[in-house]
């Protein structure tokens, strides 16, 4: 086995931490999400950049000869089950003489019991260089993977299909075309196609086509939405929407086999609506290689590539931007424009380029974003080395946070009557076991006051005025407890106000309805 280790650890966590319910199994409005929070008064939302661990990249590249010799490019995912957090990557060797390029990117596997150290096991399912003792994931043939994503699926009656992986693969068609192919696992190790198809060369044959044959990268992200599979892509169509370059479609099915024929426009960048015109796919600000998907239940929460384009590779680079959802079907910025994660600078690992995985994951008080790294300056010259997995984190949940805004109040000598800061939610499923807030800056002087709405916004008697709740103490998860035992309608409204001297000190990142 292969183990790397950070240079340090991502944090102290609070005895307490070990406590925190699963916020994936709740309904979450965050205050990034105008949808779930449609209504506020003299609050703006300030988004926060997440802070890259000192010890990255958590998975290298491998010694001389190894599968994952020449790159990890981590357009892979990561899942977190029994105690285990399990990751997917491509893995690149430094076989430069293979006389069959498409093969030498091949699924690798690696694993970790705290997220932030990871093993490559010796699983011993594929032969590379006459040895199995290696970390390749079995995929029933010879395939070759530029993007992958995994989910597993639960509900799904049949064990064999509980794990489930897109890929981007190629296939011939006077070039080398990307496409779609789906498999299927028990274990997430030994892999099948949904189809009976067979690689040549590494590649899919033109007539097992599961979407139509045109230049697809899919495979950037996978969910299901509504009782569908989703897979987000990055897709050139320049003669059907001029749109200038690489925007996001989905492709979508209801058995995980038979994929849509028609697809969904589901991002475009405003920049992009300039087309510059043919043969210049390269060039201007574009996405990059879809959005990778956070399923938040009620809302998605996605990761998308900020292409800088330029009319030579050398001068092109890529940061990462963020985007949401509400209907699984079209993605929008919190914030025109934000870049999430900027590329390293020259001479780190991740210098030029950084890319998304599915990697998103709640450790203690640590919201984790994995990414990888692809510096695209010297495509089109000699193969260099690439790639490793990187971790950048937030605060757990506290992407963005609902501040309050003086400006409301007017300036200099205008006095101006004391400015309200309140929200009013859109409406939610009565809780099972009630509201939480994840919230910082409270104090007696600072205090969240919260009360219940029907879903016409008329306040509830037992739950608004006199009888509402306050919230002094800052917290991940900090229960909003009201004196009242009456039951609350099936469908309700929060309407939450900052009060006090101090209310500039709050900071709202998130509601649970749990």
């Amino acid at each position: 086995m292969k183990r790397f280790l950070p240079l340090l650890v991502l944090g102290a966590t609070s005895a307490w931490s070990a406590e925190l319910f699963d916020e994936t199994k709740v309904t979450t409005l965050f205050a990034f999400d105008k949808v779930s929070i449609p209504h506020t008064q003299n609050l703006k939302l300030e988004m926060r950049q997440p802070v890259r661990f000192e010890g990255n990249p958590v998975v290298r590249r491998g010694e001389a000869g190894s599968v994952d010799a020449h790159g990890v490019q981590f357009y892979g995912s990561i899942i977190h089950e029994a105690g285990k957090y399990r990751m997917w990557y491509v893995a690149f060797d430094d076989q430069v003489e293979h006389a069959v390029k498409s093969e030498r990117w091949r699924a690798a596997y690696a694993e970790s019991v705290d997220g932030v150290t990871w093993v490559k096991p010796e699983l011993g399912l594929v032969d590379f260089r006459g040895s199995k003792k290696n970390n390749l994931v079995d995929v029933g043939g010879a395939w070759g993977f530029v993007n992958l994503k995994v989910i597993k699926d639960d509900a799904d009656p049949d064990a064999s299909r509980r794990y489930k992986m897109v890929t981007h693969v190629y296939f011939r068609h006077q070039t080398r075309l990307g496409t779609l192919l789906p498999f299927v696992s028990a274990d997430g190790l030994t892999w099948h196609p949904v189809k009976e198809v067979n690689p040549v060369k590494g590649e899919l044959p033109k007539q097992d086509l599961l979407v139509p044959g045109f230049h697809l990268e899919p495979a950037c992200g996978l969910y299901q939405w509504d009782g569908q599979y989703f897979l987000t892509a990055q897709n050139a169509m320049p003669h059907t929407h001029h749109y200038q370059g690489r925007v996001v479609r989905l492709h979508r099915s209801a058995d995980f086999v038979n994929w849509s024929s028609t697809s969904t426009l589901a991002f475009v960048r405003d920049v992009q609506h300039e087309y510059l015109g043919a043969g210049k796919s390269r060039e201007g600000e574009q996405n990059h290689e879809g959005i990778a998907v956070w399923n938040r239940g009620n809302v998605l929460l996605g990761v998308y590539g900020r292409w800088h384009g330029a009319a030579e590779w050398k001068d092109v680079s890529v940061d990462l931007g963020f985007v949401t959802s509400n209907d699984g079907h079209t993605f929008r910025e919190p914030k025109h424009e934000w870049t999430l994660l900027e590329r390293g600078k020259d001479g780190e690992w991740d210098q030029g380029g950084v890319i998304q995985g599915q990697g998103f994951e709640n450790i203690g008080e640590k919201t984790f974003l994995y990414y990888g790294a692809w510096d695209p300056r010297p495509t089109g010259g000699p193969e260099v080395v690439r790639g490793g997995v990187g971790i950048a984190s937030w605060p757990r949940d506290r992407m963005g946070v609902l501040v309050f805004d003086a400006s409301g109040e007017g300036p200099g000598d205008y006095q101006m009557p004391k400015v309200t800061a309140e929200l009013v939610t859109a409406a939610v499923s009565r809780p099972n076991t009630g509201f939480y807030v994840n919230v910082d800056g409270l104090s007696k002087e600072a205090v969240l006051r919260v009360e219940v709405l029907d879903a016409l916004e008329r306040p509830l008697e037992a739950f608004s005025g006199q009888n509402a709740a306050l919230v002094t103490k800052s917290g991940f998860q900090m229960p909003v407890v009201f004196a009242s035992k009456e039951a609350l309608p099936e469908k309700a409204r929060l309407r939450m106000v900052f009060e006090g001297a101090k209310r500039s000190e709050i900071r709202l990142s998130a509601i649970y309805a749990r």
